[in-house]
């Protein structure tokens, strides 16, 4: 185990940006993450756990669920599992978060407070979209121009990091990535990465920072997250090896069509003489 927590692990992931008490990192990650657009002041982290519209309603749980200063809302998730529709799955927690807003009485003018979804991916997502970084505005088809601040999300595919060391990153926002993508197996701060937030952001990660509790609660999310990596590399594996075998069945069935001799399939695919006969 290394010196730093996994910050793909629930747990990680909520000791870093989920806690009152540590909400200056997540305050810091969002200004670099979008700055120039907008500043966060400060931040209180709400209840994750949406209560459903019926009682037989399925609640939706946020990684990170909260307001600023300002009023303005943020969903930070965490999705260390490739899974279909997660686009859709992201419009869907925004569309709760401003459900939430809603006001009953006929005062209410329906005027609504911004929603920012930010989305931690560490895989790949299949389609045009799939880069590092994917902003998604609401914006007019023809001009391209915004048409509401309503709605934000921002996809970041950690796998299309591009930056090899700490010391190819240009800004705090890829500093912050960096940290992120490395820190399990961290063992000290890089030497020229010395600024009190990464500081304090490793300080929160030390695994010797946990009390008893915390670190068998931090053993358990650490032990479901590599028992799924393990998971999918078995299924990855298994479907390359198959994949293969396939491969070879196809290509010794198409030489076996065009009359070429067995001897010579076996030679090529490597399959064996009773296998191209069943062919």
């Amino acid at each position: 185990m290394g010196r730093f927590i996994n910050p793909f692990t629930d747990f990680g992931f909520h000791r870093i940006f989920g806690q009152e008490i540590h909400k200056e990192l997540l305050i810091d990650f969002l200004n670099q993450l979008l700055k120039g657009e907008r500043e966060v002041r400060d931040i209180r982290i709400k209840n994750p756990l949406q209560t459903p519209e019926l009682e037989e309603g399925r609640g939706v749980v946020f990684d990170v669920y909260c307001e600023d200063s300002d009023g303005v809302w943020f969903v930070v998730e965490m999705q260390a599992a490739a899974q279909p529709y997660f686009y859709d799955r992201g419009l869907y927690y925004l569309a709760r978060a401003i459900d939430q807003q809603g006001q009953r009485g006929k005062d209410w003018k329906f005027e609504l407070q911004p929603v920012y979804g930010v989305f931690f991916l560490n895989f790949k997502m299949e389609g045009e979209f799939s880069k590092f970084r994917t902003d998604v505005i609401l914006a007019d088809r023809s001009t391209g121009r915004m048409f509401s601040d309503k709605i934000r999300q921002v996809y970041l595919e950690l796998p299309y990091f591009p930056r090899g060391s700490w010391e190819e990153c240009e800004n705090d926002f890829e500093r912050w990535i960096y940290l992120l993508k490395h820190m399990e197996t961290l063992e000290r701060m890089p030497e020229r990465l010395r600024k009190s937030v990464f500081e304090r952001l490793l300080e929160v990660a030390d695994v010797a920072s946990l009390t008893k509790e915390e670190r068998v609660l931090y053993d358990e999310a650490l032990k479901r997250y590599r028992d799924y990596k393990n998971t999918v590399e078995y299924a990855e594996e298994k479907g390359i090896k198959k994949g293969i075998e396939q491969g070879k069945l196809e290509m010794a069935l198409a030489m076996k069509r065009k009359g070429i001799p067995l001897e010579v399939i076996a030679e090529c695919s490597g399959l064996s003489l009773e296998d191209i006969e069943r062919l």
